[in-house]
């Protein structure tokens, strides 16, 4: 098992990887009658638009989990707006499936994305999220994938990274604890929660 940077052919896999894991860690790939929807929201943009701060868990046949981050959240958001929604939005129109569906929901969401508070913003102005296929969970693989990012986004020189979990998924909530993120606004499906990052040396070493 390696760590390393994205590659352009590692793209369909971590498409794949997102459904995989799209239900709260486990697999998503019954709910969705289009596969592909669910990666070009959560997946396509950072590798489009930020593939210098994406990172592999591979195990010799290709991704098994991946981290992906935004150096400047907000600005991330103006150049999905500008480069990324538009082809979306013009291939699934609002109501393209049927409503109350997973498919829809998504497409809900790419029309109508959510924006980061600025009071988030402008302290934790990065921002970050890992998936990881469950039989690599529990084995220490996803403390070593957020490090590795974690590590990148200081290297940038910001200030704190933020992301947001489901109130219900318990689990990655105490993971994120585990790796020195607080709670720092509730929402109304879930959390959002944050880290501040040192300038130089280990950002996670407050975790050990």
């Amino acid at each position: 098992m390696t760590i390393r940077p994205y590659r352009p052919h590692d793209a369909d896999a971590l498409y794949d990887v997102c459904l995989r894991t799209g239900a709260a860690g486990e697999d998503a790939s019954r709910s969705f009658s289009d596969p592909h929807l669910l990666g070009s929201v959560y997946v396509g943009p950072y590798l489009a638009l930020e593939p210098g701060l994406a990172f592999v868990l591979d195990d010799g046949d290709g991704a098994q989990g991946y981290v992906l981050g935004a150096r400047d959240t907000t600005a991330f958001a103006l150049a999905q707006e500008r480069v990324w929604w538009p082809v979306l939005r013009s291939r699934y129109p609002e109501g393209t499936f049927a409503a109350g569906t997973a498919d829809a929901g998504i497409v809900t969401l790419l029309h109508h994305p959510h924006v980061a508070e600025p009071t988030v913003v402008r302290t934790y102005p990065s921002h970050l999220h890992i998936d990881l296929l469950p039989r690599w969970q529990g084995a220490g693989w996803g403390r070593r994938l957020m490090t590795r990012a974690l590590t990148a986004l200081a290297e940038t020189g910001s200030p704190g990274v933020h992301l947001e979990v489901s109130a219900s998924n318990g689990r990655a909530i105490g993971f994120y604890r585990r790796m020195g993120f607080v709670e720092i606004e509730p929402r109304a499906a879930g959390v959002t929660m944050g880290r501040r990052l040192e300038p130089a040396g280990d950002p996670v070493s407050a975790e050990t």
